[in-house]
């Protein structure tokens, strides 16, 4: 079978799925394949933000320390096999289709007895599968949504990280912090180590609940851990780090925003964790060495110079809030014109409103995703935030992309202006393949 039609088997998994509170169908299936998450130990990251760049921090810093690392994170940016790296690479086409055809007929058993595994629970049964046999050392096991009935959640996390907790898929996990923090909690299981980033009282208090229930170890930012000093620094910032265990000083973070740093102190938080019990730090240069070589592709990333032109993973207001906030800070713009796809179930006037301050003009369009907000839709959304003169509308992401690009021209001076796409991890996917980003 070749790649392209293995992509494809497994995309049509996800054209009829609909959300269920189970784990039946995942457990029966790693039953089968001989219970792979339990190979090693595992690094259990939910939360609404922030889940994959803490999850490439993690890695960072135990590949630093030697060690062979599976890690899996979602959605992905442009092609499905980067959901699944070993050693921070993702597994080839050949590779990828060899793991699909060992696993098929197993999930075909499970298919047989009723509701179809969904294109989730297939990707995640295929990372453990593959991380079991590369073998690697840990694994860093990022949810896709939620956290109790998350497919991923048949693991057990020596280690459970929780990044952020804001409103998002409400439609599955709740309507209010407390409801989407309950089902995020469900991930911090008794023997383990509960990471947690600062939360809203609400959230924080239904974690804490958690934590008390489950008897583990809970290691919280702004008390046990976090980050003492930051300062912008050219290509990102500056940080003093506290950890469980000691104070790093000088780490460069070669990513922008208040929020990541948040993120590099859970990491580092994480992984002296499962380093062990005793009191020593870990060595300071090698954290150093590690922050210094992360990469988070779509998180404000500067895709192109001359008109600077930034992409944004951002998809709900907590996130567009936080992008907005590291955008300002660690970038002056004279001009800045927004590309903007959003998905049609997102809280889109929010995050339009949270945008209009910082833009002179806005280009909106549609990504790639038949969940994408139809543009007419969208442009009239966009004129009741902006105001007419200020909104363009342009059916193709390309296009919108070379619209943008030329009203930032217009500006003059093109060290002032700039062009940020943002509103979707598919908007930001695509337009990285558009504008040829590097490989992530």
């Amino acid at each position: 079978m070749e790649y392209r039609a293995v992509e494809q088997a497994i995309l049509e998994r996800g054209v009829e799925w609909k959300f269920e509170p189970t784990l039946e169908r995942i457990s029966a299936l790693m039953d089968l394949l001989g219970s792979p998450q339990r190979s090693c130990p595992v690094i259990h990251i939910a939360g609404t933000n922030g889940k994959t760049s803490t999850a490439r921090m993690i890695e960072a810093l135990l590949r630093e320390r030697n060690l062979r690392v599976g890690r899996y994170t979602s959605p992905h940016l442009r092609s499905m096999r980067e959901r699944i790296c070993v050693d921070g690479v993702p597994l080839s086409e050949e590779r990828f289709t060899e793991i699909y055809a060992d696993i098929l007929p197993y999930v075909e058993m499970i298919d047989a007895k009723g509701v179809r595994i969904s294109f989730f629970e297939i990707l995640t049964a295929m990372a453990f599968a593959a991380f079991a046999d590369a073998p690697v050392d840990v694994v860093v096991l990022e949810t896709g949504m939620g956290g109790t009935f998350d497919a991923t959640n048949v693991a057990d996390g020596t280690v459970s990280v929780v990044t952020p907790i804001s409103l998002d898929h409400t439609d599955y996990l709740g309507p209010d912090l407390r409801s989407i923090a309950g089902e995020k909690a469900g991930i911090i299981k008794p023997g383990g180590v509960a990471v947690l980033a600062q939360q809203e009282l609400p959230a924080a208090e239904v974690l804490m609940r958690r934590v008390a229930e489950t008897g583990v170890t809970v290691a919280r930012e702004g008390m046990e851990f976090g980050v003492q000093y930051r300062e912008l620094a050219v290509g990102g910032q500056l940080l003093r780090l506290q950890g469980l265990k000691g104070v790093y000083h000088d780490v460069f973070l070669p990513l922008y925003g208040e929020h990541q740093a948040s993120n590099a102190a859970c990491a580092l938080a994480a992984v002296e964790t499962l380093a062990g019990t005793t009191g020593e730090p870990l060595d300071e240069d090698l954290v150093r060495q590690a922050f210094a070589s992360v990469k988070s592709p779509g998180r404000l990333e500067v895709v192109k110079r001359g008109p600077t032109v930034l992409v944004d993973a951002a998809h709900n207001i907590a996130g567009m809030e936080a992008s907005i906030r590291a955008l300002t800070e660690s970038f002056a713009f004279d001009r800045l014109i927004g590309v903007v796809a959003m998905m049609a179930d997102k809280d889109v006037p929010a995050m339009l409103g949270a945008l209009e301050p910082v833009l002179t003009e806005v280009v909106v369009t549609r990504n790639s995703s038949p969940r994408s907000m139809d543009v007419d839709r969208l442009a009239e959304l966009a004129r009741e935030v902006f105001g007419p003169e200020r909104v363009h509308e342009v059916p193709r992401l390309d296009d919108a992309i070379d619209k943008a690009i030329a009203l930032a021209d217009q500006g003059g001076d093109l060290g002032g202006n700039g062009v940020l796409i943002t509103g979707s991890v598919v908007t930001s996917g695509d337009a990285r393949t558009l504008l040829r980003a590097a490989d992530v």
